[in-house]
């Protein structure tokens, strides 16, 4: 029986780039995920999204996989970026750009 740990690991191990987040990218439920949404869009990012309010295990068990308390967390081939306020830095830096440039879902 795997574990959550294991759940998480292979979403962010199948996907190229995977955003952790209360609600959906259509309907976010709290302003951190919906600023991470539109700046993943706005580089012209595929990503997959995970909707931690519909699964308390994954919601706390992200937490603790990425030993980050907050809600949402992204992470990009494989390796945990950070929260909203990371993902705005390197935005604004050009950054986020490059890192999600010519990734897969």
């Amino acid at each position: 029986m795997s574990t959550i740990e294991d759940r998480i690991r292979q979403q962010v191990k199948e996907n190229d780039v995977v955003l952790y987040m209360k609600g959906t990218p259509q309907f976010p439920q709290c302003g951190f995920s919906g600023k991470s949404v539109q700046l993943l869009k706005a580089c012209g990012a595929q990503f997959k999204s995970i909707d931690v309010l519909a699964d308390q295990e994954i919601r706390e068990g992200v937490k603790r996989f990425s030993n980050w308390p907050t809600i949402p967390q992204l992470y990009i081939r494989g390796e945990f970026i950070g929260g909203c306020d990371i993902i705005t830095e390197l935005y604004e830096k050009g950054e986020l750009q490059k890192l999600v440039a010519g990734v897969k879902v």
